[in-house]
């Protein structure tokens, strides 16, 4: 079953409930490593990127115990160090943009890590520099063996240190957080990044005994500790799945409600895609989306064209930015869409273009949306997923769209969203797995 085929056109109704935050997952359960204490993790999204990392830390004889699908009790108090270097985990990391985050928990316990090729989306470039280079600052020697594949990562002994980001990575500032919260004396973050997942990682290490100060803001202080101990986590809600439960309702003028939002965590998302004129009421954590004939998109004071971009937080998220390209397709007025840190994430534009949209494409980074204001139906096409967000994005459009379409290499969208097509045929929407 490696294909959606969807029958558009239909508008939806219901509520949704929003999976756990898959980026702030895979920090999490990397963090697991850091104590031979229990941890429990609830609200765990069920995906195939934090499913393999669970699978992973099994296989590192990480004692795992499955409540249910969305909640797991880690012991790692047996850690196989040697099948880091494996044959076997370079082949299963490989696939798992994620796995790089087990790298700061094993050097702060173990003093030694070995990272792979990072795998994951087709969307660029993904840099390593950022976690090595903080983690050379905590005294650790980093060296590429071509032989094996892997970067080498060993220290006697990790010390604290000043350090300034030469970029707000989520991934690299949780990694150098983990690494940082056992190292001797104190760490200093500055350029740090501060996402709700970032923070809710300090907020959890925190529990465990860490002592990490300036949460919540991009200078982070950490304090180095001998031991963390246990803890219970639950993830927020996820972002990316809000959002794109927006662009959902708005594409196909449906009236859907979305539960348990975690509204205080959204940042700025809800008012960009009020830009696009979308209507929300917000009612307790909920977020209801009325059905809308239409929406226009907003202009600037001095009547300029509208661009949003991407910006680390509390700027708008890049996952987000092919939700609302795809959402502008269907509205009165036009949008510069500025992907700024992935050179290859709105080559997806093609497949809409063929399904009728007005989008140029001007180079790798931005995109021009002339809204149809439903004047022009888009049409059904047969496609394939080239990432998570752009995958989703083509099945907003594909359930927008007029006649059948098929959406090929949807593992990509599983990789991300859990039982996507399950919930939405909740919702009243026509589509399912095939073999194509």
């Amino acid at each position: 079953m490696n294909a959606f085929e969807v029958r558009g056109g239909k508008k939806l109704q219901g509520e949704i409930i929003p999976q756990g935050a898959k980026n702030e997952a895979l920090q999490i359960i990397s963090a697991v490593l850091l104590t031979p204490e229990e941890v429990i993790v609830n609200n765990i999204p069920d995906i195939l990127d934090v499913n393999l990392l669970i699978e992973l830390l099994g296989d590192m004889n990480v004692k795992v115990t499955r409540v249910d699908r969305h909640s797991c009790i880690f012991k790692a108090d047996d850690v196989n160090i040697d099948y880091l270097h494996s044959a076997e985990f370079k082949k299963k990391s490989g696939r798992l943009r994620g796995s790089v985050m087990l790298a700061g928990a094993m050097l702060a316990r173990y003093k030694k890590a070995f990272i792979p090729k990072p795998g994951g989306d087709k969307i660029g470039r993904r840099r390593l520099d950022t976690h090595v280079i903080g983690f050379e600052k905590l005294d650790t020697t980093f060296e590429y063996n071509q032989d094996d594949g892997f970067f080498h990562l060993t220290a006697d002994e990790l010390k604290g240190a000043y350090m300034l980001l030469d970029e707000p990575s989520v991934t690299g500032t949780a990694n150098i957080v983990m690494a940082a919260t056992m190292a001797v004396g104190t760490t200093t973050i500055y350029n740090a990044a501060c996402e709700p997942y970032v923070q809710q990682l300090c907020k959890m290490l925190n529990r465990m005994g860490a002592k990490i100060s300036g949460i919540g803001s991009n200078l982070l202080t950490i304090e180095g500790v001998d031991y963390l101990s246990g803890t219970t986590h639950t993830m927020l809600p996820d972002m990316i799945e809000v959002g794109s439960f927006i662009g959902l309702a708005a594409m196909t003028q449906s009236d859907i409600t979305i539960k348990n939002a975690g509204i205080e965590d959204l940042g700025i998302i809800p008012e960009k895609f009020k830009l696009l004129g979308i209507q929300m009421d917000f009612e307790g954590d909920d977020i209801h989306i009325p059905s809308q004939e239409s929406y226009t998109i907003q202009r600037y004071f001095d009547g300029g064209v509208l661009s949003i971009y991407d910006h680390p937080w509390p700027g708008f998220t890049p996952d987000l930015l092919s939700i609302v390209l795809v959402t502008t397709i269907r509205a009165h007025g036009s949008l510069l869409v500025h992907q700024k840190m992935f050179e290859s994430r709105l080559f997806f534009v093609d497949k809409l273009i063929e399904m009728g949209a007005q989008i140029i494409l001007c180079d790798p980074h931005r995109a021009v949306v002339i809204g149809l204001e439903r004047e022009q139906k888009l049409r059904g096409i047969t496609m394939s997923s080239p990432d998570i967000r752009a995958g989703v994005a083509l099945l907003i459009a594909a359930l927008s769209a007029e006649g059948k379409s098929i959406i090929q290499n949807i593992e990509q969208i599983d990789r991300g969203y859990q039982n996507i097509d399950g919930r939405l045929r909740q919702l009243g929407a026509d589509v399912r797995r095939i073999n194509a």
